[in-house]
């Protein structure tokens, strides 16, 4: 079969399909594939990202097999060639009579059985008791998927990123080490940290590098206590050359933890190996940290990432959008851009809500829809916030006109003691905190006094219509 007559084979294919979708589905699915080649009766398609070859073989598959084996034959097998995260910003290359497409990285799935591999990835467990790893053997825990490449530069991330690219270039020789990112949550600091590792990975393959949360960092220390291998879980982790710690604040509560890694700390950074944390906020912000834990943070650079202003998050959305084969025009981007500005996964996750609104709905994504999908999501999102001890502290005291501070004071001023109550009442109403932790937190009181202020409030509401109104109007600004 010559080149052109696969490539109109393919091209029947794909009006078969038009006839049998929607024409919304088609144009965001269907009308960006390409045909790469046909050899050994094995057909290559070109998908423009990972999100369109795995969408067909959620939904379509059954379809293409029928469509395929029509045209090009019964038994003819699929190979999906996706075009990698890393070469998503350029356009795919032009097939030719050769079939070789240098940019493309090759999926295969057969159309007579579907075939998945998975791999182990991060889950693959580290072994302690044994000699450490060499670094070809050692598996990094990063996500591929997590690159510079991808990785969009703004104003609120730009000195995070430019510190990460140095730390990749020459791990351990600047003076970013350790390398401590912080900021609110979905902002983008695991992505920083992943293709940070992931590029020393590429340029020193000699190099033992290992990215890990906390919280599993904690999991490994409290099992080797349990199995009585402490030293091995020591000598493994003193053999790492680049070790990349996300959430470093769920060490907060664990003491013992702490002082195991103070002294990995110490040993890696003498040794002259990267560290690199990141965390929910800066070091002198950090509750429940050992001093001379915090200390050690501060030796190399603190870099804080912010939320992402509004450009950056169109050229986020725009980024997204191209790495998926996606079009969007471009007052939907600026609507979502404008409107969505808590984090980037509530960025992607509107792109995807949309996705499937379009393709239930057999419409385009225009703006009536985005205006409907943006304004359920944030109205959830606004619903399902929790309301902290901390918040409702704050309501009361600014219904009521009181500094906040008054409420730790030791007066017995019948304003204060009654701000006070009604605020402890709120925060045992509409939150799951303790009566000892609401105390200590309204008043630095007991948990008896929080229970004597419940009962002292609920009574009062029983008998008083005007202070239950009252209460009313402080909840209501609770909820937003």
């Amino acid at each position: 079969m010559t080149d052109n007559n696969f490539v109109a084979l393919w091209e029947r294919c794909l009006q078969i399909i038009k006839d049998n979708i929607s024409e919304a589905t088609y144009k965001m699915i269907f009308k960006s594939i390409k045909p790469v080649k046909f050899e050994e009766n094995t057909l290559t398609i070109g998908v423009p990202s990972p999100f369109v070859y795995e969408y067909i073989e959620e939904h379509y598959l059954n379809l293409l097999r029928r469509v395929i084996y029509r045209e090009f034959g019964e038994g003819t097998r699929l190979m999906y060639n996706v075009l990698t995260v890393k070469e998503a910003d350029k356009e795919p290359a032009a097939t030719g009579p050769e079939g070789e497409v240098q940019q493309w990285e090759s999926n295969t799935g057969s159309l007579a059985v579907k075939e998945r591999t998975v791999k182990n990835g991060n889950k693959n467990p580290l072994s302690f008791g044994e000699p450490v790893p060499r670094p070809q053997d050692l598996n990094p825990h990063l996500n591929p998927k997590y690159n510079f490449e991808n990785f969009v530069e703004g104003i609120s991330n730009k000195l995070s990123r430019t510190a990460g690219e140095a730390v990749a270039q020459s791990p351990a020789k600047t003076s970013f080490n350790p390398l401590f990112i912080h900021g609110p949550s979905g902002v983008g600091k695991t992505h920083l940290v992943n293709a940070i590792g992931t590029r020393i990975k590429e340029l020193y393959p000699e190099k033992r590098v290992l990215y890990l949360s906390a919280h599993l960092f904690h999991v490994q220390y409290a099992d080797s206590v349990r199995s009585n291998t402490v030293v091995d879980f020591m000598k493994f982790y003193q053999g790492i050359d680049v070790l990349i710690i996300d959430d470093i604040q769920e060490f907060a509560t664990w003491n013992k933890t702490q002082n195991t890694f103070f002294h990995i700390f110490n040993h890696l950074h003498q040794s002259g190996k990267q560290l690199i944390m990141t965390c929910d906020r800066s070091p002198v912000s950090l509750q429940g940290m050992e001093d001379r834990l915090l200390t050690r943070f501060k030796w190399g650079l603190i870099a804080e990432m912010e939320k992402p202003n509004v450009e950056l998050r169109k050229n986020i959305l725009r980024n997204k959008l191209h790495r998926d084969g996606l079009n969007f025009p471009e007052e939907v981007v600026d609507y979502i851009a404008e409107h969505v500005d808590d984090s980037v996964r509530d960025l992607e996750g509107i792109v995807n809500s949309l996705l499937v609104h379009a393709m239930a709905y057999n419409r385009e994504v225009d703006m009536d829809m985005v205006k409907f999908v943006v304004r359920k999501a944030v109205r959830v999102a606004v619903e399902n916030k929790p309301i902290s001890v901390e918040d409702i502290l704050e309501k009361v005291c600014s219904h009521y006109g009181m500094d906040s501070q008054m409420v730790f004071t030791k007066t017995r001023k019948r304003e204060v003691v009654q701000v006070r109550q009604v605020a402890m009442y709120l925060a045992k109403k509409h939150t799951d905190a303790s009566s000892a932790k609401i105390g200590r937190l309204i008043g630095r009181r007991d948990h008896a006094t929080v229970l004597h202020a419940c009962k002292i409030i609920g009574g009062q509401i029983e008998v008083d219509k005007a202070f239950q109104s009252e209460l009313q109007e402080i909840e209501a600004t609770l909820k937003g």
